[in-house]
């Protein structure tokens, strides 16, 4: 793993671990100040929780200091258990005993017990925590979440033993293939990066003429897949370029996307949290236009397609059925009516569309299911249109599969700055191109601010 991707991770299990410590403190607080403890064992009574606010904040802070000071955030993502336990109970030892110092040093009137109940309930939660972690990960959505795919480019001799490094951490890196750059092309190179929808490619330029390392990093750019070059002697001015390490080697990283960060992890929380809100919202008139579509036109409810979602990599996509049940083999008939430039179909009146699917494209409720595309991770609710798989392929300017390299959301620039009055698929990728340049989550937001109106108003809709 990268170290900013090692320094996230830790950055989110400290700040979990902080809340829990302030939750223990809390509980052992409540504990001894039950009244029906207190009456058990004859105990006296303690002052309000209140005067010791600003204990509860030093907890708070110090308590994930004191854990690192132990290593316990130095393992792997998914480490045997016995690696963190003994990190971890000599942290909260410590905890207890300094809290037990504060008490002693600032005079507080606070039973000696309440430390030793901390200790013991902050290690229970923190344990119960990275169980409910371990289950987690473990789970089919986010081992497809944190899952990374990976080609190897270099010697044949250095991509073994990257591909050894890469076994021995064991953080979901897959490796699906590798290339000598010094016995193939770089066209061999671009085969493998449509045939596998790959997360990125760890170039090591060792044994590599400085052209062929070039010519396969602009190819990655072109298509916006992520590189790693594992190099100490490599200059460049490329921009957005980052420097990184890789098992103590020098690594610089060329990315045409969004680098990990805060804003990432707040992106795909709002996602989940919206998009789980949005549906329970919309039970009842899920249910409506379930029936509605059922009784007014024969086939399925829902409309499933393959499209290329991150990186290329094909997932199915819901959608209200909108059209008759042989709209895909009428649609080469259609071919002469297209109004949209590009390997992109669109037509106004399409004579597929049913009376009902007129109306939901109009109110864009047909777009509604992809709410449990963005629930699965396979898309968010503000990025690229996904495309189906098929016009994807008829791409004829690589440079347009730079907008595959961020997930494909239900809304996006081109649905907000005209939607289906683009009718050049060029002005349609600059768009998508123009936010992946400047994303941000503050661009998110206004992005689903605007798509309100849009979609009250039907603005562009077919």
């Amino acid at each position: 793993m990268l170290r900013r991707h090692h320094q996230i991770r830790t950055q989110v299990q400290q700040l979990l671990d902080a809340l829990l410590f302030g939750f223990a403190f809390w509980l052992a607080w409540g504990f001894r100040a039950n009244p029906g403890v207190m009456r058990f064992f004859a105990l006296d009574r303690i002052s309000p929780f209140e005067n010791y606010l600003w204990l509860y904040v030093v907890i708070i802070v110090a308590g994930p200091l004191v854990l690192e000071s132990q290593g316990f955030y130095d393992r792997p993502l998914i480490a045997p258990r016995r690696a963190g336990l003994w990190a971890l109970f000599k942290g909260c030892v410590i905890a207890s005993v300094g809290l037990i110092i504060i008490f002693f040093l600032f005079r507080l009137e606070l039973p000696r017990s309440i430390s030793g109940l901390f200790g013991v309930i902050s290690f229970s939660l923190i344990i119960l925590k990275e169980e409910l972690v371990r289950v987690s990960l473990r789970s089919k959505f986010a081992r497809s979440q944190l899952q990374r795919r990976f080609i190897l480019v270099g010697a044949r001799d250095e991509t073994a033993r990257m591909r050894h490094d890469l076994t021995e951490m064991e953080e979901g890196l897959v490796i699906l293939a590798e290339l000598d750059l010094n016995q193939s092309s770089i066209e061999d190179l671009a085969d493998l990066l449509h045939e596998h929808s790959v997360s990125g490619v760890i170039l090591n330029g060792r044994k590599n003429h400085f052209e062929q390392i070039e010519r396969a990093i602009r190819a990655c750019e072109t298509e916006g897949v992520e590189v790693w070059l594992v190099a100490d002697f490599f200059q460049t001015e490329a921009s957005r370029t980052s420097f990184d390490e890789f098992r103590g080697k020098p690594v610089l990283v060329f990315r045409t996307t969004p680098e990990v960060s805060w804003q990432g992890i707040g992106k795909q929380a709002l996602d989940l949290v919206l998009a789980f809100i949005i549906v329970l919202i919309m039970v009842l008139p899920f249910l409506a236009i379930a029936l509605l579509i059922k009784l007014t036109s024969r086939g399925p409810v829902l409309f499933r397609q393959q499209r290329c979602g991150l990186n290329g990599r094909p997932f199915t996509i819901f959608k209200f059925r909108t059209m008759t049940t042989d709209a895909e083999q009428r649609k080469h008939e259609l071919a002469q009516y297209n109004e949209m430039s590009g390997p992109v179909f669109k037509m106004t009146n399409d004579p597929r569309v049913t009376r009902v699917g007129r109306f939901l494209r109009k109110t864009s409720l047909d777009e509604f299911p992809q709410l449990f595309n963005v629930l699965r991770g396979e898309m968010s609710l503000v990025g690229p249109r996904p495309l189906p798989v098929d016009e994807v392929k008829r791409f004829d300017d690589l440079a347009h599969r730079r907008r595959l390299s961020v997930k494909p959301g239900m809304t996006c620039l081109w649905q907000i700055r005209g939607r289906n009055k683009v009718s050049d698929f060029n002005d349609w990728v600059r768009l998508d191109l123009e936010y992946i340049d400047n994303w941000s989550l503050w661009l998110d937001l206004k992005i689903l601010w605007w798509t309100v109106p849009v979609v009250l108003v039907g603005s562009g809709a077919r």
